[in-house]
């Protein structure tokens, strides 16, 4: 019967291992003798330390924005879940200052406006302004927001109607970019370039693993699959 082999001896065994890998790998050459470049196998090892690199570090900035799309897009499809359908409609009235005319005998629409948003809280960008005949015209809108006002240019007159459609509505605009300002397009494009490199960097990582690489292709032709025939049937 052999003697059972004991703790050191194993740990022995498992450091000479560990040590004739290193050698090897230590004596293995990393650039070809005749032109000098990095050998297939270093320059796979370098594209598959990037691509780890680049998937997890992208998705560690892009975590929040993944996170706050894909809580609005649940939302975007359920709407009713959190109060979503919520409508709250404002009808005002008044009259504007004279401070508001110009020299000969317009108003200036720079001045009716902050006066709205002074009086009022009227919020959100201007979509356009007008006037025609004797009554001047201003809308604004904004992520679950609008407001319309019409006044008469010669008596001051007006009246506002402001819409407001709730915390839900406002992160649905902002899912989909609704009426929304130039800073948050910016958002919106950078956090696609974002999903689209953690998407990339992560194939890529697959695609390097052997043992993996053939069942992640079948996954990804599934996926594939599934989107193009639910698309098919939605369009269709």
């Amino acid at each position: 019967m052999a003697a059972p082999t004991s703790t050191t001896d194993m740990n022995d065994d498992l450091r000479r291992r560990i040590e004739a890998q290193r050698a090897r790998q230590a004596t293995r050459p990393t650039a070809s003798p005749e032109t000098g470049k990095p050998t297939p196998g270093r320059r796979s090892n370098q594209a598959q330390r990037w691509m780890r690199w680049t998937h997890v570090y992208v998705s560690m900035v892009a975590f929040v924005i993944i996170g706050f799309f894909g809580i609005t897009g649940l939302l975007l499809n359920h709407p009713s879940w959190l109060g979503g359908d919520e409508l709250v409609t404002t009808v005002v009235d008044g009259t504007l200052p004279d401070t508001v005319r110009t020299a000969d005998g317009g108003v200036e629409f720079l001045a009716v406006s902050e006066y709205l948003r002074s009086e009022h809280g009227v919020v959100g960008e201007v979509t356009n302004f007008d006037q025609v005949g004797n009554e001047g015209s201003i809308n604004y809108t904004g992520p679950a927001y609008g407001a319309s006002v019409r006044f008469d240019v010669e008596t001051l007159a007006y009246d506002a109607q402001i819409t407001e459609e709730g915390f839900v509505n406002a992160m649905r605009d902002l899912h989909t970019g609704s009426d929304t300002n130039t800073a948050w397009s910016l958002i919106i494009d950078v956090s696609a370039v974002l999903l689209v490199l953690v998407s990339l960097s992560g194939l890529g990582i697959q695609l390097f693993m052997r043992k993996r690489r053939r069942s992640a292709l079948q996954w990804l032709a599934v996926g594939a699959a599934i989107a193009v025939v639910v698309g098919w049937l939605t369009l269709a």
